[in-house]
């Protein structure tokens, strides 16, 4: 989440004005930031807020590198009047995402049309001149589904879908027609989607492509996992040959499930965003920003490797999380996630998935 407060200490910040119920200037944000924290720098270098977590990149040497990018990247200021909070990032502030090699923006979530029709596309047109892929959203809805292929030299294609479900509160007028620009916002969680959706992914397939589907559901807070969120991914694994859900919408890490050896991340929390000086909501420790990194078999397109990096955000900074947040974060994904029999370790300041292999994940009720 780029825009508004952390988008206002990069060296092109959009003009503040806020058209939120309460806060009417995206410097109030910088402002509640360095009330908790202390002094934030400004006109920053754009390798400041990733902090910490480049030398954390360098050492992990991923082949693909995926976001959720929840903001628009314009100027214009034509606001989507009943959305009350709309985030934006100006265009020339974009080398933020490049400094850190970003391959892949998933667009397919509640903020990316805060700004209209122009400002969607105006993010579509940077990042396409940044040579950023995206997908999630489009010109129409052909672009809004089409997946972004990814080559990595010597070991195959990543082909990844961007999907929104309205749980994340995107708006049904955002959804992509025809012969309208939007977001790839999927009717319902039903069987029938299902089908559609890995129906889609199959036509686009090829067999040893490995697949991701990046998906924005779910509430900002709680842990809870509905039983249409887990049929949902369930399904794309066994009929549309996923190799990863990656869903996002909350605020803080939600559990982690390891079906037929295949990882579904129901909520993968905030890496960066300007919240760190809003209270109400410690109990989730939303200052907790988790990097995670899933290793594939390029054979079996099966899980051998999923390690969470804690990091913390501090002064709009990514810093390694301390030692009892670490061991605070192992706890609750070990204790949310034993429904679905998987429990974590601590080792070397990562945390390390340990699917309970003598047991079975629990169904709902």
């Amino acid at each position: 989440m780029l825009g508004r407060g952390i988008d206002q200490i990069m060296p092109h910040p959009s003009a503040p004005v806020l058209h939120e119920s309460y806060v009417k200037d995206a410097r109030q944000y910088v402002g509640l930031a360095e009330r908790k924290n202390g002094r934030i720098p400004r006109d920053v270098d754009y390798r400041y807020i990733w902090g910490d977590a480049l030398s954390v990149l360098r050492a992990s040497r991923p082949d693909v590198r995926v976001v959720n990018l929840e903001t628009s990247v314009t100027t214009s200021d034509d606001y989507w009047p009943s959305k009350g909070i709309n985030y934006r990032m100006h265009p020339r502030n974009l080398r933020c995402l490049t400094v850190a090699d970003i391959d892949c923006c998933v667009l397919a979530n509640n903020h990316v049309m805060d700004w209209g029709y122009a400002g969607l596309q105006e993010t579509l047109e940077t990042l396409e001149q940044a040579s950023v892929s995206t997908v999630g959203a489009g010109g129409n809805l052909e672009e809004a589904r089409h997946p972004a292929r990814i080559s990595v030299q010597g070991k195959g294609d990543v082909l990844i879908f961007g999907l929104a479900d309205a749980s994340s509160g995107v708006p049904d007028s955002w959804r992509a027609a025809e012969d309208r620009a939007g977001v790839c916002l999927l009717r319902d969680l039903s069987l029938g989607t299902a089908e559609g959706v890995a129906g889609h992914i199959l036509g686009h397939k090829k067999s040893d492509d490995i697949v991701v589907a990046s998906i924005h559901w779910g509430s900002n807070w709680g842990y809870r996992v509905s039983p249409e969120q887990r049929r949902f991914a369930r399904y794309l694994i066994d009929n549309g040959d996923v190799a990863v859900v990656h869903g996002h919408s909350s605020h803080h890490a939600r559990p982690i499930e390891i079906h037929d050896g295949r990882p579904i991340i129901y909520g993968s929390g905030d890496l960066l965003n300007d919240y760190e000086g809003i209270g109400g909501f410690d109990e989730f420790r939303p200052w907790i920003s988790p990097m995670y990194f899933v290793a594939l078999s390029t054979a079996t397109r099966r899980l051998e490797r999923l390690e969470i990096v804690p990091m913390q955000l501090r002064r709009f900074r990514l810093e390694q999380a301390s030692p009892e947040d670490r061991r605070w974060l192992r706890d609750k994904l070990s204790d949310t996630g034993e429904q679905f029999a998987t429990k974590f370790e601590l080792a070397n300041e990562r945390l390390i998935a340990r699917p309970l292999l003598h047991q079975s994940a629990r169904d709902e009720p």
